[in-house]
């Protein structure tokens, strides 16, 4: 992932946001020492904002797709209602020891259930419905992902999907080769066009796409 706003800026932003605090912190440093791929981990900054909005909905009922190392899941967790639960997916398996080894050090460990497998499959066994849910998995498959879950949505309920801008690719010329911008540019219509909900796009990070259900 490309940086779209400049370092300096970001980490001046970071410098005048809540802190992130020491497990997080931990957790950060341990996915860019030993995960692979480790800019898929969501940033202090994207953190703090999913933990700041996340107080705001106060959800029950919340879902994560695309856990990777655990980060965004605990930055959820700090904003779930009194007997709130987070239901976090990822689908590779090899990452589960990292992530219920900080998920179990957290004080919202009560609050989190790691689900191992693929989204598509999981999705409908859940027997709930959602209030908050934020995409941050195989880009190629959002739209499965969200036509799967707005049905599933309660009134008012807020979807935010990750990487919309996809290293800025989005707005250059594009080449037939480019599966994977394409697939990020022909969601981003898709919401668009979309009477059932309201939206958003922000430029944090790599891109979020702001979905509220109407």
């Amino acid at each position: 992932m490309e940086h779209l706003v400049d370092s300096d800026i970001e980490e001046y932003c970071e410098a005048h946001s809540d802190s992130e605090g020491e497990l997080l912190y931990r957790l950060f440093r341990e996915t860019n020492l030993k995960a692979v791929k480790p800019r898929m981990l969501s940033g202090a900054l994207q953190g703090r904002f999913l933990s700041f909005l996340v107080k705001l909905v106060h959800p029950i009922n919340a879902l994560e797709l695309g856990t990777y190392t655990g980060y965004s899941a605990l930055s959820i967790a700090e904003g779930l209602a009194n007997n709130g639960v987070l239901h976090t997916i990822e689908a590779e398996e090899e990452l589960e020891e990292m992530i219920l080894r900080y998920f179990n050090a957290s004080p919202y460990r009560d609050k989190i259930r790691l689900h191992i497998g693929e989204a598509a499959k999981l999705i409908p066994q859940f027997d709930c419905r959602w209030d908050f849910v934020f995409i941050d998995a195989d880009k190629r498959s959002n739209q499965l992902y969200y036509d799967l879950l707005v049905p599933r949505m309660n009134k008012g309920g807020i979807i935010l999907i990750d990487n919309v801008l996809w290293s800025g690719k989005v707005v250059e010329e594009q080449t037939h080769s480019d599966i994977d911008t394409q697939a990020v540019m022909a969601f981003n219509d898709y919401v668009q066009q979309d009477a059932r909900v309201s939206n958003v796009m922000l430029p944090l990070r790599d891109g979020m796409m702001m979905v509220r259900v109407l």
